[in-house]
């Protein structure tokens, strides 16, 4: 009878594996917050159920990792089949011939059952179908201590300040009249709508020495420093916290954001309120997120492939998304039916996407959001004024544009290196020629020790040594966007242009200080606590585990804890510095 039952096991489980085996596996990569998530896993459930033969596996990563490790994979002939992500990448994407066009893929009935900003064209061809429109910013405030929302910037700071309290009378605010990421480009792009001027000239020039970003500077500076209706120092964790545990009447976040508020607190939207003194509405960017297909597809997979994109930007599908985390579907038709039900957000909404501007796609959009990010930080920060800050963003913007569009053509130095490279092999291999022979005859001689040296060689290999000597060969090469697939030797041009920088030296400077701190404090603490752990003490072992702990703790979350100590509102130090010395928070 055991007997038996082992053969109908065995069978079973060969059978179980068939099955698995012959299940095509669909990855779809994204970076869905965690609310997403979990109706994403379900609606991928369903279709499995529906389509026993898919096997779909998701893996979140956020945004950034998400675009640099598509890249890295991607470029290598792998990946996902499918990527999630927002429209604003697909641009990048595109000139690395990354994704794949979807014009021939799909036909055009599919196409026209979206709204225009949910298809993502980009050199006169589809790329990504969202299945979601706005992704843009809006006033959210809490109903519970706003009636309604300010319409202009003067009625925002005058209703900011009446909740702007210190509730307990110790001298700090308990609540804030508004808190938002406002140290971020993207949340504050918006506000140079609301003074007149937008952040492109046209599709790849830069417009950010303007009179409109010197004013967007100050009224952002003016309501932390003087009106002082908002935190301090504010990032998004921050101020989605303070929001949602109702120690913030408003908030400036994103329709992503409300799935995450419903149930937690009452809460209404509002367009961000008329600038004032020019009478013209913010213009937050209005964008999509949806799904690309990886250029690196193969053909037994690219039917089902298409066919699960199909379904998961179909109407049901985000019908059921719109409803639970209040999102605007990219469907016409999900849009109309979710209308007659009476959905009261979906028409606020889409008044208020309609207010936005279009995200740009094209790749110099991070070269502005990166200049842009420094001089803005750094006019919050006191240390620049809106009018440098405004100039040399857009300096540094139209460096960084010229930079990525640059094509170097080879010269001389290439022709030299091209010579230098294989004369220097070939001398190396000459000069070690003995090694050679005896390191070939030890192979021969002892062929099961290489066996097992081998793999450990093999990952050096390609962990360490190749990646290191490639690397080499892409400093001294025009590889960029624009010769991703066909870049070539052109010399030392690189490291002419950073060393002809005299940033660089004293960048290298200060990390050799740095690294001298470093060495000294930690060598010297670190055998100062090993010889004092080692003597005969009162609580030993409770000691060797408050030292272990650091080590034993990520550095990510060791970054986020000394982060959030250095707060310049609610982090220790300051609060110790205030309560023990009476001394004024610093800006860390």
């Amino acid at each position: 009878m055991r007997k038996l039952v082992s053969i109908f096991s065995c069978a079973m489980l060969f059978l179980s594996c068939s099955n698995i085996s012959d299940q095509t596996v669909i990855q779809i990569w994204h970076q869905m917050a965690y609310e997403n998530r979990q109706i994403f896993r379900e609606i991928c459930d369903k279709y499995e159920l529906d389509h026993p033969e898919i096997k779909i596996q998701l893996t979140y990563r956020e945004t950034e990792e998400l675009r640099s490790t598509f890249q890295a994979v991607a470029m290598g002939g792998s990946g996902p089949e499918l990527i999630y992500y927002p429209s604003d990448q697909v641009g990048t994407l595109v000139r690395m011939k990354l994704i794949l066009p979807l014009d021939s893929l799909f036909s055009g009935e599919y196409f026209n059952q979206f709204s225009d900003e949910a298809i993502v064209e980009f050199s006169g061809k589809k790329w990504m179908v969202g299945d979601m429109i706005g992704n843009n910013l809006m006033l959210i405030y809490n109903t519970d201590l706003l009636k309604s929302p300010p319409k202009t910037t003067d009625e925002l700071i005058s209703i900011g300040k009446q909740h702007t309290l210190d509730l307990d009378e110790n001298g700090s605010i308990d609540r804030y009249g508004l808190v938002w990421n406002y140290t971020e480009p993207f949340f504050y792009v918006p506000w140079l709508g609301g003074f007149g001027e937008w952040m492109m000239k046209n599709e790849t020039e830069p417009n950010l020495n303007t009179l409109a970003n010197v004013h967007a500077f100050s009224f952002i500076k003016s309501l932390k420093d003087d009106r002082q209706i908002i935190p301090k120092e504010c990032d998004y964790e921050t101020a989605n916290a303070l929001f949602k545990t109702g120690k913030a009447a408003m908030i400036i976040n994103g329709d992503w954001s409300l799935g995450d508020y419903e149930g937690v607190v009452n809460y209404d939207i509002a367009p961000l309120p008329m600038v004032s003194a020019t009478g013209l509405w913010p213009t937050p960017t209005v964008s999509t997120k949806g799904f690309s297909i990886n250029r690196n597809v193969s053909k037994e997979k690219l039917h089902n492939t298409t066919k699960l994109m199909s379904y998961l930007t179909s109407d049901s599908v985000q019908i059921a998304y719109s409803k639970r985390l209040k999102v605007i579907p990219s469907s016409i038709a999900a849009v109309n039916e979710l209308s007659k039900s009476g959905n009261p957000h979906i028409k606020k909404l889409s008044d208020i996407a309609a207010m936005g501007r279009s995200m740009p796609v094209v790749p110099e959009i991070r070269a502005i959001w990166d200049a842009l990010r420094t001089e803005y930080q750094s006019v919050l920060g006191g240390t620049l004024s809106p009018e440098d800050a405004a100039l040399n963003s857009q300096m540094e913007a139209e460096k960084q544009i010229k930079i990525m569009n640059e094509v170097i053509q080879p010269g001389k130095q290439a022709k030299i290196i091209k010579i230098v490279l294989p004369v220097s092999f070939l001398l190396i291999v000459f000069l070690l020629r003995h090694k050679f022979r005896q390191f070939f005859t030890d192979i021969i001689l002892n062929p099961t020790a290489y066996w097992f040296y081998f793999p450990a060689m093999a990952v050096i290999f390609l962990v360490v040594i190749f990646p290191f000597f490639y690397n080499v060969m892409i400093s001294l090469s025009n590889f960029s966007l624009n010769k991703f697939e066909d870049w070539q030797i052109v010399g030392f041009n690189h490291y002419l242009s950073v060393f002809g920088d005299m940033q660089i030296f004293t960048v290298f400077f200060k990390t050799i200080i740095w690294t001298l701190i470093n060495i000294v404090f930690h060598v010297s603490i670190g055998i100062f606590l090993a010889v004092l752990i080692n003597q005969t003490i009162p609580a030993k072992g409770l000691l060797r585990t408050l030292l272990i702990i650091p080590w034993a703790i990520p550095q990510y979350i060791s970054a986020l804890t000394w982060r959030g100590m250095f707060n310049q509102e609610y982090g220790s130090f300051n609060l110790a510095l205030k309560y023990f010395f009476n001394i004024d928070s610093i800006q860390w």
